[in-house]
Protein backbone atom coordinates (compact mmCIF):
# COMPACT_ATOMS: atom_id res chain seq x y z
CA UNK A 1 0.00 0.00 0.00
CA UNK A 2 1.33 3.20 -0.68
CA UNK A 3 2.21 5.40 1.91
CA UNK A 4 -0.64 8.66 2.16
CA UNK A 5 1.74 12.05 2.49
CA UNK A 6 0.84 14.64 4.78
CA UNK A 7 1.21 17.84 4.17
CA UNK A 8 2.54 20.33 6.32
CA UNK A 9 0.53 23.64 7.33
CA UNK A 10 3.83 26.53 7.12
CA UNK A 11 3.71 28.15 9.86
CA UNK A 12 5.87 31.50 11.21
CA UNK A 13 7.17 31.96 14.66
CA UNK A 14 7.72 35.20 16.41
CA UNK A 15 10.46 34.94 19.30
CA UNK A 16 10.80 37.69 21.70
CA UNK A 17 13.86 37.65 23.61
CA UNK A 18 14.43 39.54 26.53
CA UNK A 19 17.76 41.69 26.48
CA UNK A 20 18.14 40.41 30.85
CA UNK A 21 17.61 36.70 29.94
CA UNK A 22 15.72 35.74 32.30
CA UNK A 23 12.47 34.69 29.75
CA UNK A 24 12.01 34.40 25.99
CA UNK A 25 8.90 33.83 24.39
CA UNK A 26 8.14 31.83 21.46
CA UNK A 27 4.60 32.43 19.35
CA UNK A 28 3.21 30.07 16.70
CA UNK A 29 0.96 31.86 13.74
CA UNK A 30 -0.24 29.99 11.20
CA UNK A 31 -0.23 31.03 7.55
CA UNK A 32 -3.72 31.45 7.20
CA UNK A 33 -3.72 33.85 10.39
CA UNK A 34 -0.78 36.01 8.90
CA UNK A 35 -2.69 36.62 5.64
CA UNK A 36 -5.94 37.47 7.47
CA UNK A 37 -3.65 40.56 9.58
CA UNK A 38 -2.21 41.39 6.15
CA UNK A 39 -5.98 41.58 4.46
CA UNK A 40 -6.67 43.54 7.71
CA UNK A 41 -4.00 46.16 7.70
CA UNK A 42 -4.71 46.41 3.82
CA UNK A 43 -8.76 47.24 5.08
CA UNK A 44 -8.15 49.49 7.47
CA UNK A 45 -5.37 51.49 5.33
CA UNK A 46 -7.80 51.76 2.48
CA UNK A 47 -10.29 52.84 5.22
CA UNK A 48 -7.58 55.34 6.53
CA UNK A 49 -7.26 56.67 3.18
CA UNK A 50 -10.71 57.34 2.08
CA UNK A 51 -11.29 58.62 5.64
CA UNK A 52 -8.85 60.94 5.23
CA UNK A 53 -9.89 61.69 1.37
CA UNK A 54 -13.62 62.40 2.89
CA UNK A 55 -12.08 64.99 5.23
CA UNK A 56 -10.43 66.62 2.66
CA UNK A 57 -13.59 67.18 0.84
CA UNK A 58 -15.33 68.06 3.70
CA UNK A 59 -12.74 70.79 4.21
CA UNK A 60 -12.70 72.12 0.80
CA UNK A 61 -16.44 72.52 1.04
CA UNK A 62 -16.24 74.06 4.09
CA UNK A 63 -13.69 76.74 3.11
CA UNK A 64 -16.00 77.42 -0.01
CA UNK A 65 -18.81 77.97 2.24
CA UNK A 66 -17.21 79.99 4.18
CA UNK A 67 -15.70 82.18 1.19
CA UNK A 68 -19.22 82.38 -0.27
CA UNK A 69 -20.55 83.27 3.63
CA UNK A 70 -17.85 86.19 3.66
CA UNK A 71 -18.80 87.14 0.08
CA UNK A 72 -22.71 87.50 0.82
CA UNK A 73 -21.92 89.80 4.22
CA UNK A 74 -19.49 91.99 1.87
CA UNK A 75 -22.41 92.48 0.10
CA UNK A 76 -24.98 92.70 3.01
CA UNK A 77 -22.78 95.45 3.80
CA UNK A 78 -22.58 97.75 0.80
CA UNK A 79 -26.39 97.03 0.21
CA UNK A 80 -26.69 98.80 3.38
CA UNK A 81 -24.28 101.11 2.50
CA UNK A 82 -26.40 101.95 -0.35
CA UNK A 83 -29.69 101.78 1.14
CA UNK A 84 -28.36 104.82 3.79
CA UNK A 85 -27.14 106.60 0.96
CA UNK A 86 -30.14 106.68 -1.01
CA UNK A 87 -32.47 107.41 2.13
CA UNK A 88 -29.91 110.46 2.87
CA UNK A 89 -30.37 111.82 -1.06
CA UNK A 90 -34.17 111.45 -0.29
CA UNK A 91 -34.36 113.23 2.96
CA UNK A 92 -32.30 115.77 1.31
CA UNK A 93 -35.21 115.54 -1.90
CA UNK A 94 -37.82 116.28 0.59
CA UNK A 95 -36.29 118.86 2.55
CA UNK A 96 -35.34 120.84 -0.50
CA UNK A 97 -39.47 120.31 -1.65
CA UNK A 98 -40.74 121.64 1.78
CA UNK A 99 -38.07 124.67 1.48
CA UNK A 100 -39.49 125.11 -2.60
CA UNK A 101 -43.27 124.59 -1.27
CA UNK A 102 -42.63 127.58 1.68
CA UNK A 103 -41.12 130.13 -0.76
CA UNK A 104 -43.73 132.54 -1.75
CA UNK A 105 -45.01 132.62 -5.55
CA UNK A 106 -44.11 135.34 -7.62
CA UNK A 107 -46.73 138.01 -8.32
CA UNK A 108 -48.11 138.94 -11.82
CA UNK A 109 -46.40 142.15 -11.88
CA UNK A 110 -42.50 140.01 -11.29
CA UNK A 111 -43.88 137.41 -13.71
CA UNK A 112 -43.91 139.37 -16.54
CA UNK A 113 -41.34 142.07 -15.65
CA UNK A 114 -39.66 138.56 -16.09
CA UNK A 115 -40.91 137.73 -19.06
CA UNK A 116 -39.92 141.30 -20.61
CA UNK A 117 -36.33 140.51 -19.71
CA UNK A 118 -36.00 137.11 -21.47
CA UNK A 119 -37.59 138.86 -24.63
CA UNK A 120 -35.01 141.13 -24.42
CA UNK A 121 -32.39 138.71 -24.42
CA UNK A 122 -33.84 136.83 -26.83
CA UNK A 123 -34.03 140.61 -29.36
CA UNK A 124 -30.50 141.14 -27.78
CA UNK A 125 -28.62 137.50 -29.07
CA UNK A 126 -27.26 137.19 -32.54
CA UNK A 127 -29.31 135.04 -35.12
CA UNK A 128 -28.12 131.57 -34.71
CA UNK A 129 -26.44 130.14 -37.98
CA UNK A 130 -29.76 128.18 -38.53
CA UNK A 131 -31.99 130.84 -38.65
CA UNK A 132 -30.08 132.68 -41.84
CA UNK A 133 -31.82 131.49 -44.65
CA UNK A 134 -28.70 131.21 -46.73
CA UNK A 135 -26.48 129.19 -44.47
CA UNK A 136 -26.94 125.89 -46.00
CA UNK A 137 -28.39 124.01 -42.88
CA UNK A 138 -31.06 122.27 -44.64
CA UNK A 139 -31.31 118.32 -45.20
CA UNK A 140 -31.48 118.27 -49.29
CA UNK A 141 -33.71 115.90 -49.69
CA UNK A 142 -37.34 117.01 -48.53
CA UNK A 143 -38.29 112.93 -47.73
CA UNK A 144 -36.41 110.00 -45.79
CA UNK A 145 -33.19 109.06 -47.10
CA UNK A 146 -30.73 106.58 -46.60
CA UNK A 147 -27.48 107.24 -46.23
CA UNK A 148 -24.69 105.39 -47.55
CA UNK A 149 -21.61 106.48 -46.73
CA UNK A 150 -20.49 109.83 -44.61
CA UNK A 151 -17.47 112.37 -45.36
CA UNK A 152 -14.00 111.46 -45.06
CA UNK A 153 -10.82 112.02 -46.22
CA UNK A 154 -10.93 109.58 -49.00
CA UNK A 155 -14.72 110.90 -50.00
CA UNK A 156 -15.52 114.68 -50.10
CA UNK A 157 -19.00 114.39 -50.02
CA UNK A 158 -21.75 112.58 -48.47
CA UNK A 159 -23.92 109.56 -50.24
CA UNK A 160 -27.42 109.06 -49.77
CA UNK A 161 -30.40 106.97 -51.89
CA UNK A 162 -33.55 108.58 -52.27
CA UNK A 163 -37.18 107.00 -52.90
CA UNK A 164 -38.91 107.53 -56.26
CA UNK A 165 -40.80 111.00 -56.61
CA UNK A 166 -38.46 112.50 -53.72
CA UNK A 167 -37.71 115.82 -54.18
CA UNK A 168 -34.24 117.57 -54.00
CA UNK A 169 -34.55 120.78 -52.21
CA UNK A 170 -32.09 123.62 -51.62
CA UNK A 171 -30.40 123.27 -48.36
CA UNK A 172 -30.68 126.93 -47.97
CA UNK A 173 -31.17 130.24 -50.03
CA UNK A 174 -28.85 131.69 -53.11
CA UNK A 175 -28.03 131.30 -56.69
CA UNK A 176 -27.54 128.27 -59.34
CA UNK A 177 -24.48 129.08 -60.79
CA UNK A 178 -23.66 125.44 -62.50
CA UNK A 179 -26.09 122.97 -64.06
CA UNK A 180 -23.92 120.25 -66.15
CA UNK A 181 -23.39 116.54 -66.39
CA UNK A 182 -20.64 114.57 -66.54
CA UNK A 183 -19.57 110.81 -67.70
CA UNK A 184 -20.77 109.92 -64.03
CA UNK A 185 -23.33 112.34 -63.08
CA UNK A 186 -26.17 112.93 -65.45
CA UNK A 187 -26.87 116.02 -63.49
CA UNK A 188 -24.91 118.35 -61.44
CA UNK A 189 -26.47 121.59 -59.63
CA UNK A 190 -24.04 123.75 -57.70
CA UNK A 191 -26.11 126.92 -55.62
CA UNK A 192 -23.76 129.65 -54.37
CA UNK A 193 -25.43 130.98 -50.80
CA UNK A 194 -23.25 134.41 -50.95
CA UNK A 195 -21.25 133.71 -47.86
CA UNK A 196 -18.59 131.46 -48.59
CA UNK A 197 -20.90 128.54 -48.86
CA UNK A 198 -21.18 126.10 -52.05
CA UNK A 199 -23.15 123.17 -51.99
CA UNK A 200 -23.24 120.60 -55.02
CA UNK A 201 -26.17 118.49 -55.53
CA UNK A 202 -24.87 115.18 -58.05
CA UNK A 203 -27.33 112.65 -59.17
CA UNK A 204 -26.40 109.37 -60.48
CA UNK A 205 -29.59 108.56 -61.86
CA UNK A 206 -31.56 110.65 -64.53
CA UNK A 207 -34.15 112.91 -62.74
CA UNK A 208 -36.18 115.37 -63.78
CA UNK A 209 -35.47 119.16 -63.96
CA UNK A 210 -36.02 122.18 -65.63
CA UNK A 211 -32.60 124.72 -63.91
CA UNK A 212 -31.21 127.53 -65.14
CA UNK A 213 -28.09 128.90 -64.56
CA UNK A 214 -28.21 132.65 -62.67
CA UNK A 215 -31.64 131.53 -61.19
CA UNK A 216 -32.25 132.61 -57.66
CA UNK A 217 -33.88 129.88 -55.33
CA UNK A 218 -34.66 129.94 -51.91
CA UNK A 219 -34.30 127.51 -48.83
CA UNK A 220 -36.41 124.58 -48.96
CA UNK A 221 -37.33 125.30 -52.61
CA UNK A 222 -37.22 121.81 -54.89
CA UNK A 223 -34.52 121.57 -57.46
CA UNK A 224 -35.33 118.90 -59.20
CA UNK A 225 -37.41 115.27 -58.64
CA UNK A 226 -36.54 112.15 -58.69
CA UNK A 227 -37.67 109.41 -61.07
CA UNK A 228 -36.07 106.22 -60.52
CA UNK A 229 -36.43 104.51 -57.09
CA UNK A 230 -33.24 104.12 -54.97
CA UNK A 231 -30.90 106.98 -56.59
CA UNK A 232 -28.10 107.73 -55.49
CA UNK A 233 -27.31 111.56 -54.66
CA UNK A 234 -23.79 112.84 -53.69
CA UNK A 235 -23.97 116.04 -51.42
CA UNK A 236 -21.28 118.32 -51.17
CA UNK A 237 -20.71 121.88 -48.80
CA UNK A 238 -18.35 123.80 -49.83
CA UNK A 239 -16.96 126.32 -47.72
CA UNK A 240 -14.21 129.12 -49.41
CA UNK A 241 -13.67 126.83 -51.80
CA UNK A 242 -12.64 123.68 -49.53
CA UNK A 243 -15.06 120.63 -48.56
CA UNK A 244 -16.15 119.89 -45.10
CA UNK A 245 -18.47 117.34 -43.45
CA UNK A 246 -21.65 118.14 -44.59
CA UNK A 247 -22.72 116.78 -40.92
CA UNK A 248 -21.73 119.89 -39.70
CA UNK A 249 -23.96 122.24 -40.84
CA UNK A 250 -27.31 120.04 -40.65
CA UNK A 251 -28.52 117.39 -39.02
CA UNK A 252 -28.95 114.16 -40.80
CA UNK A 253 -32.48 112.96 -40.73
CA UNK A 254 -31.78 110.56 -43.67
Amino acid sequence: MKQQRHKRKESFYILLISNTGRSNRQFQISLSILRMLFIFLLILCVALGWFAYQFSIAHRVQSSLKEQLSSQEQLVRQLESEKESLNNEKQALIAENESLRQQPEPSVAEAEETEETNEEEAEAEPDAPGADPFFPSLYPSSDTAMLLSAYSQEQSYLSITVHEEGNIIAAGSGTIITVSSDDTYPLIVEVDHGNGYVTRYMSQQTVESSLEENTQVQAGETLFTIITDNTQLDYQVLLNGEPIDPLSVFDAKG
